[in-house]
């Protein structure tokens, strides 16, 4: 039979693939076709939702993108009852953004229906468990994992066989396997997207992870902003264990293994896995001195492995594939593939997932497509707030552990954040220390007071109102939180400022000594003026200014009230003439510090 996926992921809704899910459904019933419609997760490419992908009975696969029920109608009449695929709303197979991915993990995702574990059972799915539990010692799991050279896929890359092989060694009655998917980086989205769309790759994995330390209950603490992640592991969960793949006597065997559900109330310090155990058990979720370390002492006193949600979802893959295919990708030091979330000023954002040693700019422009509006690629973010920025200069860089490493960023759970000209390097500083300051614990002294500290002179740079000696302090206050958090949140907090500094300092000195900001961001330094030869007097910027700072006669030359205006940029875009124009530094905060004065 013919079969129809819809994209139901979080960005497939958003973008109004419910809307189509229906109407293909209602087309169907009315046209009595023989064909079966699903659902799927995100294949990857969020820039091209709403999409469906068409699988003819006689074979073969074609996706489509960027819908709507009009196109919907066109694909059921000419390809569903014609035979004829709709060439002109095709994603082609060799389309880069697709093409040049290598995927593991993610190899599911946007192909197998996430609420059917017949699909996922389809696809091999829980081979890896029944060969573990059946064939293989709880010793032998763990080598073949070591073999793989995996590193944990959470931020720090510790090697996960090593990490097994600890809690295993700790001996204890009860032992305990956690999921670590509170994803909480701003840009970050590939837990979600994995759980959405290949929840039972996760529960293998943890069982497989359970199995070998000799777990018999796990957890995964999920954010409760997650809902439809949640919804479809509750009905994976549910579906294993009528299969007998998780609960008492695993296929037949000793092994019993239970998993529990555990939502997180948005706390980003819980990603730290003392305090995110803290939060389970009831209490406040702040990071605890290690050690003891979780495979010696961890939830409820007891040995537990802690593993995030990409880490888990190697797991039967490596099992499946064998360690040494899994280790043949990659890097020396940095084995598999690593997912990322492409988000920020890039032409084609979504979910990739590449093996490690590729380069930022083939990520960036081989497969992001390159930047909006094909303006000039300045920086990327990566790791999210503990994370760093690494600039143009440095586009040639592996994307691996320790070539990441060396540029003062780190690789973390996988978001990457775009930047192009038009962003200000001292904003985003400010921007990630007004994050991780206000999701401080409040724990540590240096944490707390510290990024606080550090944040106000910021506010005071992009503000206009900076000093030199603050840069500085800027790098003295970091050095302070690093040596003395607790967790790493605390010690990583300072990254984006450092990063920031070592590369765009140029900027932290325009805002300083000339009251400009470079990129023509910061509300403070900047005003906007008509641009009196150029004005037509068409009126458009009047109309959209929501303060009425824009005003004048039609066909007569225009006026901005620096007084009332908020620096909104509305105007500036609304104007078709290029008759306004953003003034910066000590002349244009003049005339703005003028017009409120006045």
């Amino acid at each position: 039979m013919t079969e129809v996926f819809v994209g139901l992921g979080s960005c497939g809704i958003a973008a109004g693939a419910r809307e189509i899910y229906e109407t293909l459904e209602q087309e169907l019933a009315r046209r009595r076709l023989p064909v079966r419609l699903s659902i799927t997760g995100c294949i990857g490419a969020c820039h091209r939702e709403p999409q469906i992908e068409v699988r003819p009975e006689q074979g073969g696969r074609f996706l489509y993108g960027e819908l709507d029920p009009e196109k919907i109608n066109r694909i059921v009449e000419e390809h569903l009852v014609g035979g004829s695929p709709v060439a002109e709303y095709l994603i082609p197979p060799d389309y880069p953004y697709l093409a040049r991915q290598k995927k593991i993990v993610l190899a599911n995702c946007g192909v197998i229906n996430p609420e059917s574990i017949e699909d996922y059972l389809a696809a091999e799915g829980y081979e890896a468990l029944r060969r573990a539990v059946t064939e293989m010692s709880p010793e032998k799991v763990i080598r073949e994992i070591k073999a793989s050279g995996l590193r944990g896929r959470g931020g720090a890359g510790f090697p996960t066989g090593l990490k097994w092989s600890l809690a295993r060694a700790n001996a204890g009655a009860k032992k305990y396997m956690i999921c670590n998917a509170d994803e909480g980086d701003p840009g970050a989205f590939m837990d979600r997207s994995l759980l959405e769309g290949d929840p039972h790759a996760v529960l293998e994995g943890m069982a497989i992870g359970a199995y070998a330390i000799g777990a018999d209950e796990g957890y995964i603490y999920v954010r409760a902003e997650y809902p439809l992640a949640i919804k479809r592991l509750e009905i994976a969960i549910s579906q294993a264990e009528e299969r007998n793949l998780l609960g008492s006597h695993i296929l037949g065997g000793d092994f019993s293994f239970e998993i529990h559900l555990k939502e997180g109330a948005g706390a980003f310090v819980c990603g730290e896995e003392t305090a995110l155990m803290a939060s389970i058990e009831g209490k406040r979720g702040m990071p605890s001195i290690r050690p003891p370390f979780p495979a010696e002492r961890g939830l409820w006193g007891a040995p537990t492995n802690i593993n995030n949600v990409e880490t888990l979802g190697n797991i039967a893959p490596i099992l499946r594939m064998g360690a040494d295919a899994y280790a043949a990708v990659g890097t020396e030091k940095s084995k598999g593939t690593k997912v990322f979330a492409l988000a920020g000023k890039i032409k084609h954002g979504g979910m990739i997932e590449v093996p490690m040693g590729i380069t930022l700019r083939e990520v960036i422009y081989e497969i992001g497509g390159g930047i909006q509006g094909d303006r000039s690629f300045k920086a990327v973010q990566l790791g999210g707030p503990s994370g760093g920025c690494i600039p143009a200069s440095l586009l040639d860089v592996q994307v691996d552990y320790d070539s990441v490493t060396a540029t003062g960023a780190i690789m973390g759970s996988g978001g990457m954040v775009v930047m192009d000209e038009t962003t200000c390097m001292v904003d985003v500083a400010r921007y990630f220390l007004s994050f991780t300051q206000s999701e401080s614990c409040g724990k540590c002294t240096f944490c707390r007071i510290g990024t606080k500290r550090m944040l106000e002179i910021l506010e005071r740079i992009t503000g206009g109102r900076g000093r030199m000696s603050d840069l500085d302090e800027l790098e003295e206050l970091a050095f302070r939180i690093k040596q003395s958090s607790l967790c790493a949140l605390g010690q990583t907090a300072p990254n984006p400022v450092l990063t920031t500094l070592k590369y765009f300092r140029d900027e932290y000195v325009e805002h300083i000594q000339n009251r400009r900001c470079p990129a023509r961001h910061c509300r403070e330094l900047i005003t906007f003026r008509v641009i009196e030869e150029a004005c037509t007097g068409c009126t458009l910027c009047a109309k959209v200014c929501p303060t009425h700072a824009a005003s004048g006669e039609r066909k007569a030359v225009h006026k901005i009230d620096q007084a009332l205006c908020i620096k909104c940029g509305l105007c500036y875009e609304a104007c078709r003439f290029d008759a306004i124009e953003i003034a910066t530094g000590v002349a244009a905060a003049q005339t703005s510090d003028a017009g409120a004065e006045a």
